[in-house]
């Protein structure tokens, strides 16, 4: 049984070799991260399992690999790149990583989140452009922190906040427990949070799940942080609230359309910080990714399945 990374760059092309010179697996490594949806049918011919970063994998061609078993998708939002139902009719399971860089997403959402209460982008642009720009920055300390969907990044996030002198609250679909962080109702928690932090899967149940409504449930002048997709947000709401400053500010590591598109509205606004859906991107992170990753392969073989 054979496998193939599918669209390595060169930092996970180097953590991948340097894991298997251990791992002693039949794992080849295709060093283009550029890789296109029509190259997968001659890219894959022969190979049962597909290690993939980032490229789509539609339905119609994973169809035409007939030898493709198994897709491992490098994170937990395979759905933004496949459908798992459909592949799944043809015969091909996809396999998720989850954990892999908690801490490290954690961190993002958390830094983000000073840079937007602290207003350090725009004081940046400013001063690169010979400006001395400076403006009132929000005290983060005895402030609330509101987190929406709570696995292990929320988790981490907590014990960020908390250790910031933050009060936590949370909302989760399925009821919880953690310490120092009271579960409270959506309502409350758009209601009352100064910063609002996104933790959801996307998913059918979670698209636009920060809709219209919800933004304008929101606290006035609240900051919202977005590392989990895009499309959890109602992109074109937020936009608009931000424009009129229901929303103070938006910190982004994730976008609807990626890479985002030099002149998208949200490059124009000075009210964002951006990042480059980099927050799970550690050396810790991905070693952790490419081990998980390998360790499915190595059990697909063992096991079959």
């Amino acid at each position: 049984m054979r496998a193939l990374f599918v669209d390595a760059n060169d930092t996970l092309a180097a953590v991948t070799d340097k894991l298997l010179v251990s791992a002693k697996l039949p794992v080849t490594i295709n060093r283009d991260p550029g890789v296109k949806p029509e190259a997968l049918p001659g890219l894959l011919d022969g190979v049962e399992i597909a290690i993939v970063d980032h490229t789509a994998v539609p339905t119609a061609i994973a169809a035409q690999c007939k030898s493709l078993k198994h897709v491992v998708f490098l994170g937990t939002g395979a759905r933004s790149y496949m459908n798992p139902e459909e592949l799944e009719g043809h015969g091909i399971a996809v396999h998720t990583i989850k954990g892999y860089g908690d801490t490290a997403v954690a961190e993002c959402a958390i830094a983000l989140m000073w840079a937007s209460a602290k207003g350090f982008a725009v004081m940046d642009r400013g001063m690169r452009a010979g400006n001395w720009l400076r403006s009132d920055g929000m005290q983060l300390t005895g402030k609330t922190l509101g987190l929406i969907g709570f696995g292990g990044i929320a988790a981490e996030a907590a014990r960020l906040a908390l250790g910031c002198g933050m009060k936590v609250l949370a909302w989760n679909r399925t009821p919880k427990t953690h310490p120092g962080v009271e579960f409270v109702s959506l309502e409350r928690l758009l209601a009352e949070s100064h910063v609002v932090s996104l933790h959801l899967l996307l998913n059918d149940d979670t698209k636009n799940f920060l809709s219209r409504e919800r933004i304008q449930a929101m606290r006035p002048g609240a900051i919202l942080i977005n590392t989990a997709r895009g499309a959890v947000v109602d992109e074109d709401a937020m936009i608009e609230a931000l424009r009129s400053g229901h929303l103070s500010h938006a910190g982004l590591d994730v976008f609807t359309i990626e890479p985002l598109p030099a002149n998208h509205v949200l490059a124009t606004l000075p009210n964002v910080t951006l990042s480059a859906h980099s927050a799970f991107r550690t050396p810790e992170a991905s070693d952790n990714l490419i081990g998980a990753a390998l360790d499915h392969c190595r059990r697909i073989i063992t096991t079959g399945r």
